[in-house]
């Protein structure tokens, strides 16, 4: 019932309730971050971007409201004219590591082009799910409009993807859930959005500015202790480089602070459980030779240290995604050797080429399989830009100027004009 009164407000009523969702949002912003802090134990600093992002995506969303415009199509013996529809009751998975910001991806464009949303949180990570919901009801959105429904995956989620009113799922996590999420979107020919795993490559030429590269690595990987799908955990050097790298490597590793998340101090926090510890425990056992190893606090906490591993192309660690402070370098021989290396994995999501040859980045931009590069950078993801992966690891795109479209149905219209 929201969603239909949603969808029959003018596109500027609905560009304007949103945009006092951003403000109220942006009046919330150190009670949302530290509300991140909290239930994630992400360093503070990070908290603070992550609950401005879900403001910036707020607003950026709104404008969209006023431009997801149709087309007009020459046609014989008429005018044809296209519709964006809203899909109806849309219903978003979010993970446990960015819980804010990728609801937000979801949330807000949804929103934007008409429809109501479900948010389904993390059974670890509801709590700021459910603050979002009062301050968009703080805001003056409709009652009914925005819910979050806390519960468990196989019990809460399963039932969003399998119910006959949600019209499409938007799931961020694991491939394998992502997979059987499809498998159940496609028994009920239900769309479905998936951002799924990583294993990206972080590929550094000899040509490079090494110490520029070497003193970005450590955030490529750690940045959220590694819990991250775009995380660079496959560090690719080029071998006549390959000794100077790992020298200027070291100390940025160690230098890359581990501590309570609430110190503004801290880059890096603990991992999100015991559980969670165990599974990267298992990548890397203790006895296992490291190449460096940083510290972690030994109190309280689910700490691991910062850990870079020397390894083989067909290691287990330099194929699976790890999800937490660990990172494996690869040295390569040329360009051609470096795709090679770079492709050789079933993700496909993001990674960074460091070169000072134009030609050569551009060349390698084309040649590697993943949906989000950047160079001489770590940053590839922005709310302004599309995001999705290749391969497995992900279905669709997010953000973006186009954003909104997927959440609609093209609806075409011929008018005769015949006497």
């Amino acid at each position: 019932r929201a969603q239909r009164a949603w969808a029959a407000l003018a596109p500027g009523d609905r560009a304007r309730q949103l945009r006092r969702f951003a403000a109220t949002v942006d009046a919330h912003l150190e009670e949302l971050a530290r509300l991140e802090v909290r239930e994630a134990g992400h360093p503070i600093g990070n908290a603070r971007w992550e609950a401005g992002n879900v403001r910036d995506l707020l607003d950026y969303a709104a404008g969209g409201a006023e431009r997801l415009t149709g087309a007009q199509i020459p046609v014989a013996g008429g005018l044809n004219v296209t519709f964006h529809e809203p899909l109806g009751v849309v219903a978003v998975i979010a993970p446990w590591n960015f819980p804010l910001p990728i609801a937000a991806w979801g949330a807000a464009p949804a929103l934007a082009a008409g429809n109501a949303v479900l948010l389904k949180p993390a059974e670890t990570t509801p709590l700021t799910a459910l603050r979002l919901a009062e301050l968009a009801l703080e805001a003056g959105l409709p009652e009914g409009l925005f819910h979050v429904l806390p519960g468990a995956g196989p019990v809460a989620g399963a039932a969003l993807v399998r119910h006959p009113g949600v019209a499409k799922v938007v799931f961020t996590g694991s491939t394998a859930v992502g997979k059987r999420i499809m498998a159940e979107c496609a028994a009920r020919v239900k769309p479905v959005t998936l951002e799924l795993g990583g294993k990206s490559p972080n590929i550094v030429f000899a040509d490079a500015y090494l110490e520029a590269a070497a003193a970005a690595a450590p955030g490529s990987f750690l940045d959220n202790t590694g819990q991250d799908c775009c995380a660079r955990s496959r560090i690719l050097v080029q071998r006549t480089a390959y000794d100077r790298f790992m020298e200027l490597l070291e100390p940025a590793v160690r230098a890359f602070t581990a501590g309570d998340p609430a110190d503004p101090a801290t880059r890096m926090g603990p991992l999100i459980s015991a559980a969670h510890r165990e599974r990267v425990r298992a990548y890397v056992p203790e006895s296992a030779p490291a190449a460096i190893r940083g510290d972690a606090p030994a109190g309280k906490g689910f700490w691991y240290p910062a850990t870079v591993l020397e390894a083989a192309p067909g290691d287990r660690t330099a194929t699976e995604e790890i999800f937490g402070p660990v990172a494996v370098v690869l040295p390569f021989d040329d360009e051609a050797d470096a795709v090679r290396l770079a492709n050789a994995t079933d993700y496909g999501l993001s990674g960074s080429i460091w070169t000072r040859d134009v030609g050569r980045a551009l060349r390698v931009s084309r040649a590697v399989a993943a949906g989000n590069l950047s160079v001489n950078s770590h940053s590839s993801v922005r709310y302004a830009t599309p995001f999705g992966g290749f391969k497995q690891s992900g279905l669709g795109r997010e953000l973006g100027p186009d954003a909104l479209a997927a959440f609609t149905e093209t609806k075409n219209v011929f008018l005769s004009t015949d006497a």
